[in-house]
């Protein structure tokens, strides 16, 4: 039996663990929603309060009481955020980030919806320039970090998984707003660039500090921007290479050059078209894998990318997870690791985080199903 650390290690090395690692709360986007993760909790007799880790999707820290009958291999590693600056709470259903950026929860709503965008409109250069931006140095972006490490290692035999910040995509869609965003690519795309280019000043900065903490001692590390949406890639191919993929490479020269940490890509939707390229930038895993977009179907990635991309989830969360029976999920999750599993490159967890419309019947499912199932490849 491999230790979960070594199990994680070998499948994203592309060598053959002993079994599928799991993952569940070892990142932002692999968690749970916090109605979800309170009915998960209660079956474990877990009674610690859930901790939210990301105020806007209202997920959660999962408690070492889930994590560890669930047989689960990572842990993850969340820097606490800023702790001065603009953030600061509006009300009970309102707050602004730290950012400047405004979000309200719709009554009724799970979510934290975009309610402001402080750079959308008719802004000037000038007028990103001098924007009050975040402070790389605000020493919430590392603390803790070398603790949670240490215990990590002290008391599991789990993979650790640093979340670092989002480059710069999603914060630029959300201080621009995303009419404005989308509009700059053929209006004004020198002032989107400027944008870009001052939101990872700060990004850049902040992940740096948080790899010179602990990039030397963590297995992995994730960094979320979404570029796909169902269908197609977010924006044309060609202003992909040109405004984003530059700016990706800078990115992620800086994390090789800081850590020898496997690098793991969350974007939803569908970027089989930007695989390529990720693996020319030094990404080493793609998550979460989003089976019904275009593109995006499990089997022929795997096929295509085997020894070359490792993947992150894969599950069919927009169906089969919350509306399918128990012995459909079961099926569901024997047929994703048939197809992925083979030659190592696979780690599984949901597509994306745990809603609460899923059945506490189908996550328990999920991951027990997981851990237990015998591939053919196996034998």
């Amino acid at each position: 039996m491999m230790t979960s650390r070594e199990r994680i290690l070998a499948a994203l090395s592309h060598r053959q663990p002993d079994r599928v690692p799991l993952d569940i709360g070892g990142t932002r986007n692999s968690t749970l929603v916090l109605e979800a993760y309170e009915q998960l909790a209660a079956h474990f007799r877990v009674t610690a309060a859930p901790k939210i880790m990301e105020r806007m999707m209202r997920v959660v820290e999962v408690d070492e009481g889930v994590l560890t009958p669930l047989q689960i291999d990572v842990r993850g590693v969340y820097p606490v955020g800023a702790t001065k600056g603009l953030g600061t709470d509006l009300g009970p259903r309102r707050y602004r980030d730290m950012w400047g950026i405004e979000r309200v929860q719709p009554e009724g709503s799970y979510y934290y919806d975009l309610a402001g965008s402080p750079l959308a409109g008719e802004v000037s250069i000038s007028d990103i320039l001098k924007y009050p931006w975040p402070d790389p140095d605000d020493p919430g972006f590392i603390a803790g970090l070398e603790e949670r490490v240490r215990w990590i290692r002290d008391n599991t035999e789990a993979a650790a998984i640093l979340s670092l910040p989002s480059a710069f995509v999603h914060i630029s869609q959300y201080l621009r707003g995303f009419e404005d965003w989308f509009c700059d690519f053929g209006a004004n795309p020198k002032r989107l660039e400027v944008l870009f280019d001052a939101i990872m000043d700060v990004t850049m900065a902040i992940a740096k500090r948080q790899l010179q903490a602990v990039g030397r001692e963590v297995d992995a590390v994730l960094t979320s921007d979404d570029l796909g949406f169902q269908n197609t890639l977010l924006v044309k191919r060609e202003h992909y290479l040109r405004y984003i993929k530059p700016r990706q490479q800078r990115f992620f020269r800086q994390i090789k050059d800081l850590t020898p940490a496997k690098v793991v890509l969350h974007s939803c939707g569908s970027v089989a078209s930007i695989i390529d390229d990720l693996i020319e930038m030094g990404v080493d895993c793609l998550n979460p894998v989003q089976p019904q977009a275009a593109g995006m179907n499990p089997a022929e990635l795997k096929k295509k990318y085997r020894g070359r991309m490792a993947f992150w989830g894969g599950t069919d969360a927009q169906s089969i997870v919350p509306r399918g029976s128990v012995a459909d999920v079961k099926r569901m999750v024997e047929e994703l690791i048939e197809a992925m599993g083979e030659g190592g490159g696979f780690v599984f967890s949901n597509c994306h985080n745990i809603q609460p419309e899923v059945p506490l019947a189908n996550v328990l499912a999920m991951f027990e199903h997981a851990w237990e199932y015998v591939p053919s490849f196996a034998h």
